[in-house]
């Protein structure tokens, strides 16, 4: 059963995911990030691409020719996927296909919308029987500034 992870209270819910993606990837495991439209992947991947000054997360949209064999995909059409490691999602909805993933990771900032649509969310999984945590991420918000 797939694994569910909430992390709230972000403050930017970008950087969490590029943080999250960059945490996997070092630990060998394949992610797509789920986005709503091509406009949310283009500030996404100009972000990978600057994320770590010295190093580079390798990442490409799902339908590039290297898709299958980079760690990282950014991608609003979920028939591209083509991995079963992480799903991120930043996609207002829940992925139709999240099950196919050994782990869900939904990211929820602090905007009214955003707690709503992922409170939807997390009755969504609940009520089908998905246990799930909750990571607060206000305590790391106060110590950043």
């Amino acid at each position: 059963m797939t694994e569910i992870d909430f992390y709230i209270h972000a403050e930017d819910r970008m950087q969490v995911a590029c943080t999250l993606a960059a945490k996997a990837y070092e630990r060998g495991l394949r992610s797509l990030i789920y986005v709503s439209d091509k406009s949310t992947a283009d500030r996404l991947d100009a972000l990978l691409w600057n994320f770590q000054p010295l190093s580079f997360v390798p990442h490409c949209r799902g339908g590039d020719r290297l898709a299958s064999s980079t760690p990282i995909l950014i991608d609003h059409q979920p028939e591209v996927i083509d991995r079963d490691d992480i799903l991120l999602n930043l996609h207002p909805e829940q992925a139709t296909f999240f099950s196919r993933f050994q782990r869900l990771i939904e990211i929820v900032s602090e905007e009214d919308e955003d707690r709503l649509q992922a409170r939807e969310r997390y009755r969504f999984y609940r009520d089908r029987g998905y246990e799930i945590r909750t990571h607060d991420l206000s305590r790391l918000n106060k110590r950043g500034r």
